[in-house]
């Protein structure tokens, strides 16, 4: 891809040169057998994106409009598994032939599209092919000044001179498109997580991790004191997406804007009570589920987040708190 060598295993070498931002390069491109699963093994998206990226590929996608957010995500799962390959230049640094990052650039190549094309906020400062949302969104403006979507298969080749690599690009894009994504509602199951933003696809995806463990009063986790409580879990989850909340409901309640419950979003937290007493908190899932650790001897599970008699008292959305995504986020 721009003229580097793909990060996965090598059969055959192939060399070309190829113009990019009027610097001449040497490019070696190397039929391969994927260091990850081959182009059709993972093809429902919610299930071999991780949630994070599959929201950056849709969000992405919007700076080159017309291009299918599909497009992405195949590029990074054939490219670097959704930046989950261990090999060198994926996380850090660059392969042997220079290439760096999720969506693997060169330096130069990803300098010259950035130049050209300021990336939206929510990245890194200075912008690094490191980070996944400025390497996704590089990427679309790379394809769209390549002649996507009008000429998609010259846009991929652009990315990667070969046919075999555009082939096996469209072959996966067509797997995940023909698994249609619901809108930001959410589906109301951890099997098939969508999310609105990158910090709510994060706690979510962590809170579905928790599912059956025990009820603790005054829980922190299982490594703590085997379990959770409710608002330990939900503070827990958004700690994972980089977002600091009180540790009790009733500090919860005050962080982050108020959601009207026609307006809800996987990822927002919704209270129980009164102004006096807002006595439980939930992970709100999509369809009508909410996510959370109920009460002594249930452990933690999903559940209608309405039902009858039930002391439904507001939303927010802590997700709006989120930092941008380059900066460094906690890990519990």
């Amino acid at each position: 891809m721009f003229g580097k060598a793909l990060a996965v295993g090598s059969v055959a070498v192939v060399f070309c040169t190829v113009v990019i931002a009027a610097v001449v390069a040497t490019v070696a491109v190397y039929d391969h057998t994927p260091a990850s699963p081959a182009p059709g093994a993972g093809t429902s998206p919610s299930t071999d994106i991780p949630p994070d990226m599959l929201v950056l590929y849709q969000q992405g996608a919007r700076s080159c409009p017309g291009l299918d957010w599909s497009v992405l995500a195949a590029i990074g799962k054939i490219e670097t598994d959704h930046g989950r390959s261990p090999l060198p230049g994926v996380s850090s640094g660059e392969n042997f032939a220079g290439a760096g990052g999720p969506m693997q650039f060169l330096a130069p190549t990803f300098d010259s599209v950035v130049a050209s094309h300021p990336l939206p906020a929510g990245g890194s400062t200075p912008s690094s092919r490191h980070n996944p949302h400025d390497a996704v969104h590089a990427a679309a403006f790379y394809l769209c000044d390549s002649g996507a979507p009008g000429d998609l298969y010259s846009a991929i080749f652009a990315y990667n001179h070969a046919d075999w690599y555009v082939r096996d690009v469209l072959d996966q894009a067509a797997r995940y498109s023909t698994h249609a994504t619901a809108p930001p509602s959410g589906s109301g199951d951890c099997a098939d997580v969508r999310a609105a933003s990158p910090a709510a696809a994060t706690a979510i995806s962590f809170a579905c991790q928790q599912l059956g463990l025990p009820y603790v009063w005054g829980g922190n986790g299982p490594e703590v004191n085997g379990g959770w409580d409710c608002s330990g879990l939900t503070q827990a989850a958004y700690a994972r997406a980089g977002v600091a909340i009180p540790r009790t409901t009733y500090d919860q309640v005050h962080t982050g804007p108020s959601i009207p419950e026609n307006q809800l979003l996987p990822g927002d937290l919704l209270f129980y009570g009164t102004d006096a007493d807002v006595h439980h908190v939930s992970l709100y899932l999509g369809a009508g589920k909410m996510l959370h650790a109920p009460t002594f001897n249930e452990p933690v599970q999903i559940s209608d987040y309405r039902w009858s008699g039930d002391d439904f008292y507001k939303a927010t959305r802590p997700a709006d708190l989120a930092p941008p995504t380059g900066e460094p986020r906690p890990q519990l």
